[in-house]
C-alpha cells in the first residue's frame, strides 16, 4: 500500500460548525444519564432517540449518504468533541472495547442509529458493541486492528455471511507522528479500470476467504464465494486480500487486476481526533498505511462500531433479537 496521502474531494467530509458541535455534544452527554454500560438495551435506545435531536442538517446528509453513498462509498463527520486532554491512557491490550458509556462512544451509537441498527459478533472482542482499535505491543505485524504496519485493503468481515453494511470509526487520538492514514477504495470508482473478463471472474462463485485474526486462527472458510454480486453496473464488492484466494489461475488474475484497479483510485485520508469515518462496507474496502507506536499511552486511539441497515436477515444469529450475533 502506498503511503501517499491524497486529498479527498471536500463533498466527502461534512465538517460541523462550533454550534454543531456543541448542539452534538448537548444532545450525547444525556446519554450518560440513562445508562454506564455501552451494550446495555436501553442505552441504544436512547441513543436511537437522541439521533432525531441532532442538527436536521447534519442528518439530512447522513440520511443522502446513507441513500447513495456517492463514489466513494466515504463520509467523513468533522469537528465532532472528544475531549482529548480528558482522555485515559490509550489501551495496549488485544481485545480492548468500551464497555463503559463515554461522550465519543454515544457520538459512535447516535451515529450509527441514523444509518440503521448497530452490531457485534460475539467471537470478536466479546460481542461489545463499541471497540477500540489500538496497537498492542508484540503485534505490529498482525493484519488486523491491533497491528501497526500497513493494513490491506479488505471489506470488515468479508468471511462471514452477515457483515456490517457500514463501518464507522471515530479518531480519538492521532498517531505521534500523524501518518496514519485511513486509505479507502470505492468499487463504484474502480469499476471502469477492470476488463470484461475479470468482471466474468469475480462475479463467480469460485473465492474462499478466511475469518480475520480478531475472530481466531484455525477455521477453515465456509464455501466459495463471488467478489462482486448485484447489479453488474453498480455492484457489492465482498473481498479481503489478507485472507480471500482463489484456486483457478483466472480467478487469481482478476483478483491481481481488480488489486490494481482498485490501487488507482484509493484515497488516504490522516484522521484527527473528532473525525468519524462513515464506510459503506457494501462498495467500499479500507484500510490503513503503516506508524509507529510508543506504547506510551499517548499512541493512536479510534473507536468503532459496526451497523447493518436491516437486522432482519441475521435473525437467526441474534438470541432474543439482540445486537449480537453468536455465530
Amino acid at each position: 500500500m502506498s503511503n501517499a496521502v491524497q486529498t479527498p474531494p471536500d463533498e466527502d467530509v461534512l465538517a460541523l460548525s462550533p454550534s454543531q458541535s456543541t448542539h452534538v455534544r448537548r444532545v450525547c452527554e444525556t446519554l450518560r444519564e440513562v445508562s454506564r454500560e455501552t451494550d446495555d438495551g436501553s442505552w441504544v435506545a436512547a441513543a436511537r432517540a437522541a439521533w432525531e435531536d441532532l442538527p436536521p442538517s447534519v442528518r439530512l446528509r447522513v440520511r443522502e449518504f446513507r441513500r447513495t453513498a456517492g463514489p466513494s462509498g466515504v463520509l467523513v463527520v468533522r469537528g465532532l468533541p472528544v475531549d482529548e486532554d480528558r482522555l485515559p491512557p490509550t489501551p495496549m491490550v488485544g481485545g480492548s472495547v468500551q464497555r463503559t458509556t463515554s461522550l465519543p462512544a454515544a457520538q459512535l451509537m447516535t451515529f450509527a442509529s441514523g444509518l440503521g441498527d448497530p452490531v457485534a459478533y460475539l467471537a470478536e472482542k466479546n460481542g461489545a458493541l463499541v471497540q477500540d482499535v489500538v496497537p498492542v505491543p508484540g503485534q505490529e505485524e498482525v493484519q488486523g486492528n491491533t497491528g501497526s504496519v500497513d493494513l490491506m485493503m479488505h471489506n470488515e468481515n468479508a468471511f462471514h455471511p452477515h457483515r456490517p453494511d457500514y463501518v464507522l470509526l471515530m479518531c480519538l487520538r492521532a498517531d505521534h507522528e500523524r501518518v496514519a492514514g485511513l486509505s479507502t477504495a470505492s468499487i463504484r470508482e474502480a469499476l471502469p479500470h477492470l476488463s470484461d473478463g475479470a468482471r466474468a471472474q469475480l462475479a463467480r462463485a469460485q473465492f474462499a476467504t478466511r475469518q480475520p485474526p480478531s475472530f481466531g486462527a484455525g477455521q477453515e472458510p465456509d464455501g466459495e464465494h463471488p467478489v462482486l454480486s448485484g447489479d453488474p453496473a453498480d455492484p457489492d464488492i465482498r473481498v479481503d486480500f489478507a485472507a480471500t484466494t482463489a484456486r483457478a489461475l483466472r480467478a487469481r488474475l482478476a483478483l491481481t487486476e481488480l488489486s490494481a484497479a482498485l490501487a488507482a483510485v484509493t484515497r488516504t485520508r490522516r484522521l484527527l481526533p473528532g473525525d468519524l469515518a462513515v464506510v459503506d462496507n457494501r462498495i467500499c474496502l479500507h484500510g490503513r498505511t503503516a506508524f509507529r507506536p510508543r506504547y506510551d499511552g499517548r499512541d493512536r486511539w479510534l473507536q468503532r462500531t459496526f451497523v447493518h441497515v436491516d437486522l432482519r436477515p441475521s435473525r437467526d444469529h441474534r438470541p432474543e433479537d439482540g445486537h449480537v450475533l453468536t455465530r
